[in-house]
């Protein structure tokens, strides 16, 4: 079996690069998009833009009466399901255009599957939405949000919905070739849809928990005990990021679908991991030359 690219960070270690995976190169992030659509709608909050407990029908044309708070769509407490309806199997948001979601919008209230705020069903739907309510809320594009709200004030730049085609990197196939990777730039960009060089998502998960320079982490967040985490996964790529009180983090990204490895593999190192001095709470190139890079 041929092995799985892999690119390892954290706070204990030097960055590993195996298998032809690249620290520098853009690879899908998945579902850790969830953590910055949350962040943003954290500084929302904060500015006075919104409020967390602000009904959607505010945002969106939904009809009224939902109950639905953007508080319950950052804690996949809407009552919504995991998936919109009609996906597709071998691309399956390619769809899941603008038009579609707005269909979705007009007879949300069909969809609830529980009362708002009763129950915990994890939802890339209700991102989606979420991501919409936000756009519609300050006037700006998804990535515009992204860059004036989270991204330009922690200084990264390499995350993005558009990566630059000669620098990206994609699971092969059977013969070498490069896979085609989920079409996640339509409605469904805020639930997973990001792409980013596993050097700046690393820098996003010290620099948001560890560092906290945005203040207190985001809903969207996972929370075990102590530990925030979150994952992501696509057709062909998987990623686990999380961190501890007491300084230890990690970032795992794999050029596989298989996400319950990448999930193990995370916990585990995360587990072993020693909690870094103030000075290398960042990734090793933000440090003087002789940091391991690979």
């Amino acid at each position: 079996m041929r092995p799985v690219p892999t690119c390892v960070l954290s706070s204990s270690q030097a960055p590993q690069a195996l298998h032809g995976h690249d620290l520098d190169a853009y690879v899908q992030i998945g579902s850790l998009t969830k953590t910055l659509t949350g962040t943003a709608l954290a500084r929302l909050a904060a500015r006075g833009v919104l409020q967390l407990d602000s009904p959607l029908e505010e945002f969106l044309p939904v009809p009224p009466g939902t109950g639905i708070t953007l508080r319950h769509l950052a804690q996949h407490t809407s009552g919504l399901p995991r998936l919109p309806p009609r996906m597709r199997r071998r691309d399956p948001y390619a769809a899941f255009d603008d038009a579609a979601l707005h269909a979705v919008l007009q007879r949300l209230d069909t969809l609830i599957t529980a009362p708002p705020g009763q129950t915990e069903e994890y939802s890339n739907l209700g991102y989606a939405v979420l991501g919409a309510a936000l756009t519609s809320a300050t006037g700006l594009s998804y990535q515009d949000l992204l860059k004036l709200h989270v991204l330009a004030p922690l200084d990264i730049t390499e995350v993005t919905s558009a990566p630059p085609p000669d620098n990206c990197l994609y699971s092969r196939g059977l013969f070498g070739r490069p896979r085609r990777p989920w079409t996640m730039t339509g409605a469904i960009l805020p639930a997973g849809g990001l792409w980013a060089t596993p050097r700046a998502t690393a820098h996003l998960v010290t620099r948001l928990l560890v560092a906290r320079e945005l203040g207190e982490p985001a809903l969207s967040w996972q929370r075990a005990g102590t530990v925030l985490w979150h994952n992501g996964a696509t057709g062909d790529a998987s990623v686990f990021a999380g961190a501890t009180p007491d300084g230890r983090w990690v970032l795992v990204h794999r050029l596989t679908g298989q996400a319950d490895r990448t999930d193990e593999l995370g916990i585990d190192l995360l587990r072993q991991a020693a909690p870094g001095p103030a000075e290398s709470q960042t990734p090793a190139s933000d440090r003087p030359s002789g940091d391991g890079h690979l």
